[in-house]
């Protein structure tokens, strides 16, 4: 069975598109032109915007090189979206302790805004993203506690909106394992939200 086999591809209007941009490099501009915007918006949304579109265009860098690999005869193979946050994710990895700093540094931001206390301008993407109500100083505290592979569950559901299938497909982990790290993040954003998860869709803004 061949890697790129359409029969065994989830279900996708352009697969078409999507497998020849796969096997042709003059066709990958498909894949950029259609998930860039929002793999840079889940990116940016942990590492902040600079790094975010870094970690996206690398995200396409890292694709073209190693398009070979992707496989659709596996359990959840042939997604190509989730396939592409999967290695936006180990990206994001990379520079995991960046992005807890970044949380940390988002709380103290929002504290100091909260006291109407200025911050210097040198902050002033920080600020703009706490005002305007992006992360919460409990939220961006609760993100610094997780472990790494239980905030990876989290954010691509609240931020990515993948479903378990697609999150699974994406970390290479069962179903099952995606439910358990999910539950587990929750359970402690409730805790420090005094019941309440801001990362749910009906209960906050993700």
């Amino acid at each position: 069975m061949t890697a790129l086999d359409a029969r065994h591809v989830t279900s996708d209007p352009d697969v078409a598109a999507l497998l020849a941009s796969l096997t042709d490099p003059d066709l990958f501009a498909v894949l950029f032109d259609r998930y860039f915007a929002e793999l840079r918006h889940y990116a940016a949304s942990r590492l902040g915007g600079e790094r975010g579109d870094d970690v996206a265009a690398e995200t396409f860098l890292v694709a073209f090189r190693t398009r070979g690999r992707f496989r659709t005869d596996v359990p959840g193979g042939g997604n190509v979206r989730a396939w592409l946050y999967g290695i936006a994710t180990n990206l994001i990895h990379r520079q995991r302790r960046d992005e807890e700093r970044r949380y940390r540094a988002l709380a103290r931001a929002s504290a100091v805004i909260d006291r109407g206390v200025p911050v210097s301008s040198g902050d002033d993407a920080t600020v703009a993203r706490v005002a305007a109500g992006a992360l919460q100083p409990a939220l961006a505290r609760a993100l610094a506690a997780l472990p790494a592979r239980d905030r990876d569950v989290l954010l691509l559901t609240a931020v990515a909106q993948l479903d378990y299938a697609e999150v699974s497909a994406a970390l290479g982990v069962p179903p099952g394992t995606v439910g358990s790290r999910l539950t587990r993040a929750r359970r402690a954003v409730r805790e420090a939200f005094g019941g309440t998860d801001p990362t749910r869709i009906d209960e906050g803004t993700p």
